[in-house]
């Protein structure tokens, strides 16, 4: 008895006894690469397709006949596309966020999650970049926004908000790839190792740059990994706030909120969170990765997602307050507009999706359904594009002047630039898992040595 024992693997919290040892956890997360492509994957990929197509043929028909395809109008100048902006920023500062944020931490449950997350990021800052171009009047001219050489006697206007947001994006996505390749090097190292086929080797090698394994290099790479994460918080957090104060440094009503910057900063990891819980439970039942990714790791989501739902009920609140302690008629007059008004049945959905429903978290039970996770998360995620719609609407349909009080009416090329990214998300994460090891291998290995130890 005392040598079974001795043998048995030894229990863990983040990864299931059964997948424990350094061979079973490289061989669950490099073995579905190299396999041959199955027929869930190939449905799923085809899904995509029309969706991808569906997003070309908008972006050209909108730089073909311009925005006036939208449902824009003289005074609700903005639509989908700055709604699109703000919720795909927000999912992708989700990413980096958690990733950076749970390393400085010591959160040893990072480990199952931090690949895709900042996967995540990638993809969704890259479609969010071109929402903003689609806006233009003159989308060819976006350039402007940098400040190359005065060859034109033209500089960008600094006290812009898209200015800002130009190099917000640049400056992240930039950074976001650094941070989410450095963590991939020693992964590519061992998919080089393992690789059967000669182009395999030399593609896998090349992204290597060269990896053995050393004691040196592994020093190095923590070092930069980690002084990488603490300047990503506070970048991430700068980039939302920007975002933020796209609305902020406006007269409007409704916008000039101090509350906005940290606002948005916890919106976007809300809905990113949300996006993750979504993306975990496609990873663990596509790839059969329930060893790695536990119900635990569901559970402590769960937790974050309802600290997040309370602070933006606080957050909601607190808008509410202000405009009556403000005394200001034209804010009391768009909180009223909020409830009551034109667009009162979104408003209402938002609270229920965003700060209700999630308050099943607080039962253990529901954290560790799956069922109601993804439920929970599609319905945050929802809520959350809701209020980035109706920031949009709201204000600008009900501002100063009556005479000026217009709704915003959808069109088909509304809803098209509102659901055909979301194909083209997929589409990347469905290359991604064919490609890169979804899970960071070294990260669950040491940390199954790290527990074992403890």
């Amino acid at each position: 008895m005392a040598v079974l024992e001795h043998v048995s693997p030894p229990p863990h919290r983040w990864i299931a006894a059964e997948r424990a040892s350094d061979v079973e956890v490289t061989q669950a997360v490099a073995d579905p690469i190299f396999a041959p492509v199955g027929r869930a994957w190939w449905i799923a990929f085809a899904a995509t397709i029309p969706f991808v197509l569906w997003l070309v043929v908008t972006i050209v028909w909108i730089f073909y006949r311009g925005i006036g395809i939208w449902g824009v109008n003289s005074t609700v100048v903005w639509g989908f596309a700055i709604a699109n902006y703000v919720w795909w920023i927000g999912i992708g500062n989700a990413g980096t966020l958690i990733s950076a944020m749970l390393l400085l931490t010591r959160q040893r449950w990072r480990a199952s999650i931090n690949r895709f997350a900042e996967a995540m990021t990638l993809f969704a800052v890259a479609i969010a970049g071109i929402m903003p171009i689609i806006h233009l009047g003159r989308p060819l001219y976006f350039y402007w926004l940098a400040p190359y050489p005065n060859t034109m006697t033209l500089w960008p206007q600094w006290r812009s908000a898209l200015v800002w947001d130009f190099w917000s994006i640049l400056s992240y996505l930039l950074f976001s790839i650094l941070f989410w390749y450095i963590s991939l090097v020693p992964d590519l190292a061992t998919m080089r190792d393992r690789a059967v086929t000669r182009g395999g080797q030399v593609l896998y090698g090349m992204f290597a740059l060269g990896w053995q394994g050393s004691a040196r290099q592994w020093r190095r790479l923590e070092t930069v990994h980690t002084t990488m994460a603490a300047l990503g918080v506070p970048l991430v957090c700068s980039v939302h706030s920007i975002v933020g104060l796209d609305f902020a440094a406006s007269l409007m009503p409704g916008w000039a909120e101090s509350i906005f910057p940290p606002y948005f900063v916890v919106g976007a990891m809300y809905s990113g969170f949300g996006m993750v819980v979504l993306l975990a439970v496609a990873f663990r039942w596509g790839l059969r990765l329930e060893a790695i990714i536990t119900r635990n790791h569901f559970e402590v989501m769960g937790k974050v997602l309802l600290m997040a739902s309370i602070v933006m009920g606080y957050s909601y609140a607190s808008e509410w307050f202000m405009a009556w302690y403000g005394g200001r008629h034209v804010d009391r007059d768009l909180t009223a507009f909020l409830f009551t008004g034109s667009y009162a049945p979104l408003y209402w959905g938002q609270l229920f999706c965003n700060v209700l429903a999630p308050q099943a978290l607080w039962f253990r039970a529901v954290r560790r359904s799956l069922p109601a996770l993804v439920v929970i998360s599609i319905l945050i995620n929802v809520g959350m594009g809701l209020e980035r719609i109706l920031i949009v609407w709201n204000t600008l349909s009900h501002a100063y002047m009556p005479s000026l009080w217009h709704v915003f009416k959808m069109t088909f090329w509304d809803w098209s630039i509102l659901i055909a990214p979301l194909g083209l998300f997929a589409f990347m994460f469905l290359l991604f898992v064919r490609l890169v090891p979804s899970i960071a291998m070294y990260d669950v290995r040491r940390l199954t040595h790290e527990e074992h130890a403890s």
